[in-house]
């Protein structure tokens, strides 16, 4: 049943024929639906440049593309709450009367969420629309990743934001952090006694985050010509991911808690340093739709970074992505120092898979079986979160979205936090380091290992 305890809703999605809009949008929208978390009142406006041919046709293909389990009575009374009406950033009267009109059918209470699903470049003119047409009063808007290109364009994105709505209005999408595994690490780290005492410097040699894809850009040739690998996930994913691992215990499990201790983090991070950091491009990237012929944009990034606190100083960080590599993988490895001689150089890890069934894993010394005291290497595992009768976990853009109607900003990162991380990869913008071929399928350019010793665990 629906949530009666949320107020109706106008959704206005832009971008709302684009590629996350199918992959992620909508599907989340589904799953809030047949879960029973959408208010009883809804509906959901899609707007773009140019009218699609029959949009809730799209929508419903997208929706059974995603799942092979729809519940044709939810995808039914799904479609029929959508509509789209055209608008761009110089002309959104229509959109602002549908949106009216939408508030006036179910409920004058209505609370009206604008998604702004396009291209950095786009935001600022339409957030200007959104002023000029009232679109924004009470209104809550949801800003994807990247939030900006660089640290100038980000600021004068802000800056638009903040002319038209106050920071308590706006929520910046980082989807990694609506992940049940990725919220899964505060549990594991403040949860057990015996865990965090060893989460730092005195114990730790390195921490190495890994989310290498397989996947090629797959026609997204535009976006990633304009925005490459560093900005899509290193500045953005990445670096949220990080924030997570190395904060200290937050004050209190609230936005306010959670968000100052991922930027006290960020405060504490060296500015990247570009001779520690390696671009590559997969082989076959210049075939691509929408790819220049002699483009230079990087499908892959390894990084050495710092947090310069007293819990990490001097331990690094070592960050990987890419496209076209050589698994899918969400693995943050934390590798122990030796602690004493007796056995030679044994290093122990533990191993974060944060996939959609997460799992820690245990890489440990054992004595070797037989009259001597050799030792071997012996690995445990276990899920996190599995348990009788647990209840299913939320995809992250259903989670997001749910966040959204409810107000709590907790999972969305804050105008600081991105601004610091920018100040943070602007360096590397700045004299970005040359970009080196990789087959695909391999683990990226070779210059990569120069680095660290990378590893997965199960190499």
């Amino acid at each position: 049943m629906p949530r009666r305890d949320l107020s109706p809703h106008v959704f206005v999605v832009f971008g709302a024929t684009g590629d996350l809009a199918a992959r992620m949008l909508f599907p989340g929208f589904y799953q809030l639906a047949a879960s029973g978390r959408l208010p009883d009142d809804y509906a959901i406006i899609g707007s773009g440049r140019h009218a699609p041919e029959d949009f809730r046709d799209t929508v419903a293909t997208a929706l059974r593309d995603a799942s092979d389990d729809i519940d044709d009575n939810v995808l039914t009374d799904l479609l029929g709450r959508l509509s789209f009406v055209v608008s761009d950033a110089d002309d959104g009267a229509d959109l602002a009367a549908a949106v009216r009109h939408s508030r006036e059918d179910v409920g004058p209470d209505a609370r009206v969420l604008i998604y702004l699903s396009v291209p950095p470049e786009a935001m600022e003119p339409m957030i200007d629309m959104f002023g000029r047409e009232g679109m924004a009063e009470d209104a809550r808007v949801v800003v994807e990743k990247p939030f900006g290109t660089d640290l100038q364009s980000s600021r004068e994105l802000d800056a638009a934001l903040k002319r038209i709505f106050d920071e308590t209005q706006i929520y910046r999408v980082d989807h990694f952090l609506g992940k049940e595994a990725v919220q899964n690490i505060l549990a594991l780290r403040f949860a057990n006694g015996f865990l965090e005492p060893a989460w730092h410097a005195g114990n730790l040699e390195s921490i190495q985050i890994d989310v290498p894809e397989t996947l090629t850009i797959e026609g997204r040739g535009g976006f990633y010509e304009s925005t490459g690998c560093f900005r899509d996930m290193v500045t953005t994913h990445l670096c949220q991911l990080l924030g997570m691992i190395a904060m200290e215990p937050p004050a209190r499990l609230d936005e306010k808690g959670l968000r100052d201790a991922k930027a006290a983090v960020f405060e504490a991070m060296r500015p990247m340093d570009p001779q520690r950091v390696v671009f590559g491009q997969y082989d076959g990237y210049l075939d691509e739709d929408g790819v220049a012929d002699d483009s230079d944009v990087e499908t892959f990034v390894a990084a050495e970074v710092f947090v310069d606190t007293e819990r990490w100083r001097d331990v690094p960080f070592y960050l990987r992505t890419g496209k076209a590599m050589g698994d899918n993988r969400r693995t943050v490895t934390l590798t122990f120092a030796a602690s004493t001689d007796l056995f030679g150089a044994q290093r122990n890890r533990v191993v974060l898979e944060l996939t959609d069934e997460p799992t820690i894993g245990l890489h440990l010394a054992a004595k070797r079986p037989g009259p001597g005291l050799d030792v071997m290497a012996v690995h445990a595992g276990f899920g996190m979160g599995e348990s009788e009768g647990a209840e299913a976990p939320m995809e992250a853009y259903e989670r997001l979205l749910f966040d959204v109607m409810r107000g709590d900003q907790m999972l969305f990162t804050r105008a600081d936090e991105v601004d610091r991380l920018w100040q943070i990869c602007q360096p590397v913008l700045d004299n970005p380091p040359e970009v080196r071929s990789y087959p695909a399928g391999s683990w990226g350019p070779a210059a990569a290992t120069a680095l660290t010793d990378w590893h997965l665990p199960d190499d």
